[in-house]
């Protein structure tokens, strides 16, 4: 795996495989890789000739009580895990080659942006859609590669990509689990064994929405209620939001018509965590 930081030998890297006639696949990281990166990075090396991972640190996103500071930067092991995937080329760019002095554009999807993460994060979704843009621009892959865990920020690029007209195809993997269910995340980081215990609430509070809308339950106030009720079981899992919403426009639904998303959020502790159920009626 070759690992550069300089935005011009990623450009001449890349070019020079596409002049070969290679598709390329991109998938960006904030490192801290886990299982579902690595499902991410397994998925692009079926879909292409050549991957190129990257990881960065986004200050963008982060609000300024958040946590960008003790983010978790695992470097040696991540740069073994991507390596071991596949990864033909890593991508390490620094804030300031991103970011230079005097930079001052920014990138908003409006609508997608503004709800359930957006809504609890203010301006999360504009360094998300900015440094997207950025890392695109750079990299201009063939596919485009995001999970499904985050299926707001892939809907958003989704968005952002088309009305962008940029020439690249975003494509999503499915949430990676651990075992007892709880959503692949590099914030699983920070959580001891007895937070992991709670924490599993969120993946089972979906699986009883889940079996409520296969029972034919169509309420989205009932769904909510169900996934509530079983959170009660969780006394440390502290709610953000349960939303049903439509699940290519995020605005909620009061009835179950056509596809959505279940998306819910929660802390442990310091740490919030996010998960989502998508599901359509027969």
């Amino acid at each position: 795996m070759r690992r550069e930081r300089e935005i011009a030998i990623v450009r001449r890297v890349v070019g020079g495989w596409k002049r070969l006639g290679h598709r390329v696949a991109f998938v960006p990281t904030m490192g801290a890789i886990h299982e579902g990166h690595l499902g991410l990075v397994r998925r692009a090396r079926a879909s292409a000739e050549r991957v190129v991972a990257s990881i960065f640190v986004n200050p963008l996103q982060f609000g300024p009580q958040e946590d960008y500071k003790r983010y978790p930067r695992p470097r040696a092991r991540d740069h073994a895990l991507l390596a071991g995937a596949g990864v033909d080329l890593l991508w390490e760019p620094r804030a300031q080659d991103l970011y230079p002095p005097g930079e001052c554009t920014r990138v908003r999807v409006t609508g997608l942006g503004d709800v359930l993460e957006g809504g609890s994060r203010p301006g999360h979704f504009e360094g998300v859609a900015t440094v997207v843009l950025k890392l695109l621009h750079v990299v201009e892959p063939h596919l485009l590669w995001m999970g499904q865990k985050d299926a707001q920020q892939a809907r958003l690029v989704e968005q952002m990509c088309r009305d962008l007209h940029l020439p690249v195809t975003v494509r999503r993997g499915a949430t990676v689990r651990e075992p007892g269910g709880l959503a692949c995340s590099s914030r699983n980081l920070y959580l001891d064994l007895a937070q992991r215990a709670q924490a599993v609430g969120l993946s089972r509070g979906l699986a009883s929405a889940l079996r409520a809308l296969r029972d034919g339950e169509r309420s989205a106030a009932r769904i909510i209620g169900v996934v509530r009720r079983v959170w009660r079981e969780y006394p440390d899992l502290v709610p953000d939001y349960v939303s049903v919403v439509d699940a290519h426009t995020f605005q909620p639904v009061r009835r179950v018509q056509s596809r959505v998303l279940v998306a819910v959020a929660a802390r442990v502790g310091k740490t919030r965590l996010i998960d989502n159920l998508e599901w359509g009626p027969p």
